[in-house]
């Protein structure tokens, strides 16, 4: 038994025999299928506290000849599966942590030889028979010659791949040396039965050196057929909060929202946070702080600014994602943010619209903490305000709605460029965002009747508010608003919906600079 060839199994035996464990075992089904294949080649990525290391340490311990792993899996559901017992402990494993070799900024230009050298230093130990392997042999050759001379290859399971991307932003030359270094033990080489690397970045898009694009990418936004195993599943968080007295509702709010493929999915870590402490709140800053966070949404992308209002307003972004260079330097519009904040984990991808939202109320604390400070003024008072116009708004108080959208304007300005539509819909986004805790997420440009409906509220199961309608206007007028809600008979997809409804007419008028608000109570037919 090795450190990095053929390890033993001392890390899963920690995490099987917890409090709180939930079993994905049938992950190994999944990548038992790929052994031996050219889909051999797998790179999973996926953001900080969803569990990478817990799997890349139950694959090592079920694949590694230096341990016997046989009573870890009992119980599991892998044990029934045919490809289990053939696998369990019979190949010869090199198990990676980068980040282990990369302490310091000092490593950067030592780390490759380090890992070279602690990996040949074992082999040697490990295959005496094996001809003409030395402690100065580079890795590649050794791996060659054990390979020729016992007929058997090796699978390689990779934590942090790319923790010199995450690390390094800035040195270039590390970054190509380090795919360098990649393509040479990866390309072409029969030795490699099976490769599995995780880290946060997908791995094709670095420029001229994407030789390593052998790796087939299950990633944040495009997970294939291993979406359950990104975290926990909404069954497997019911479970959980059964077994541990947790109410599951609240369980829920807080952490649920990630869209992964067509599966909501709980990041593992925050679940396990709330089950052991019984407190509901922000996890996210035992491995993050907002400080990273700010660092992305503060930079100067035109509509960027908008799209994290519109956002905490419960809102949806729609962009393009296939442009992302998937490194943490490249950046050219806000559609490069917001696809490096889904493979954070600051927020989800809907493959269906293409759009971006922040998937839970622990992430939404996490952008509240980012924006309160400079370049964002005036936007957490702007919330501040929103409970009240949400009260006025019930109570059909339309002049207070009015100010209310003004006061929210005036705070903002500096933030929201008020010249067309949009930014009035992302305006009355962030005007509602108390919103949020008695109505499910807005929906935009609603298709009803004979027409798009704006923005339309609908309230949670068990929450006895009445649903919104709203309509904006630009320079026309409030009243204008409310006749096209009944003309085009925008109530019509919600006629089912047994409560009272709201219309909602909102009118900006730009020369005055204010807002014009008309509330009428529908009467249903």
């Amino acid at each position: 038994m090795g450190i990095y060839v053929n390890p033993g199994n001392v890390a899963f035996e920690m995490s099987r025999f917890s409090k709180i464990y939930v079993d994905k075992s049938m992950l190994i089904s999944k990548i038992n299928e790929l052994y031996k294949s050219e889909k051999r080649f797998v790179c999973l990525s996926r953001p900080r506290r969803f569990g990478k290391s817990m799997a890349v340490n139950m694959l090592s311990a079920y694949y590694s000849r230096g341990c016997n792993s046989s009573a870890l899996f009992s119980g599991l559901k892998i044990e029934g599966d045919s490809s289990f017992k053939p696998h369990l402990n019979r190949h010869n494993v090199i198990r990676l942590d980068i980040q282990r070799f990369l302490e310091s900024e000092r490593d950067l230009d030592t780390f490759i030889t380090d890992i070279e050298r602690s990996v040949v230093e074992e082999l040697v130990e490990l295959f005496p028979e094996c001809r003409g392997i030395h402690t100065d042999t580079r890795l590649k050759s050794a791996l060659d010659k054990v390979f020729i001379q016992t007929g058997k290859g090796f699978i390689f399971i990779i934590d942090e791949w790319d923790c010199v991307f995450r690390f390094a932003k800035e040195r270039k030359d590390a970054q190509k040396h380090y795919l360098e270094f990649l393509r040479g033990l990866f390309k072409g080489s029969d030795y490699v039965d099976l490769a599995y690397m995780t880290g946060i970045l997908p791995i094709k898009k670095y420029g001229e050196h994407s030789a390593i694009n052998i790796f087939d990418e299950y990633s944040m936004i495009s997970p294939k057929n291993l979406s359950e195993y990104f975290g926990f599943t909404e069954p497997e968080v019911q479970e959980q909060c059964h077994l541990h007295d947790v109410d599951y509702i609240k369980m829920k709010r807080w952490y649920d929202g990630y869209l992964i493929g067509s599966l909501h999915i709980y990041n593992p870590k925050a679940v396990a946070d709330v089950l052991t402490w019984k407190e509901f709140q922000s996890y996210w800053t035992g491995t993050e702080t907002y400080e990273a966070l700010k660092v992305y949404i503060d930079l100067n992308f035109d509509g960027l600014k908008e799209a994290v209002i519109s956002m905490l307003g419960n809102g949806r972004c729609k962009i393009n994602i296939q442009k992302f260079q998937n490194d943490m330097t490249t950046f050219e519009t806000k559609d490069d943010i917001l696809a490096l904040l889904v493979h954070l984990g600051y927020l989800t991808y809907d493959k269906n619209t293409n759009e971006v939202f922040i998937p839970n109320q622990e992430i939404t604390q996490e952008f509240l903490n980012a924006v309160e400070g400079s370049g964002w003024n005036g936007l957490i008072q702007a919330l501040n305000c929103s409970e009240k116009l949400l009260w006025d708004t019930w109570a059909l108080d339309e002049h207070a709605v009015a100010e209310g959208m003004s006061e929210i304007h005036n705070e903002t300005s500096s933030m929201l460029q008020y010249n067309n539509e949009s930014s009035l819909t992302c305006a009355v986004l962030m005007a509602y965002y108390s919103a949020k805790a008695y109505y499910m997420n807005p929906v935009m440009e609603l298709p009803s009747g004979k027409g798009f409906a704006d923005v339309v509220y609908l309230p949670k199961q068990g929450i006895d508010k009445p649903a919104l309608v709203i309509e904006l206007k630009w320079n026309k007028s409030a009243n204008g608003a409310i006749k096209q809600i009944r003309q085009k008979q925008y109530t019509s997809w919600i006629e089912g919906y047994t409560g009272d409804i709201l219309l909602v007419g909102i009118n900006y008028n730009s020369k005055k600079k204010s807002h014009e608000c008309i509330i009428e109570r529908h009467i249903k037919s």
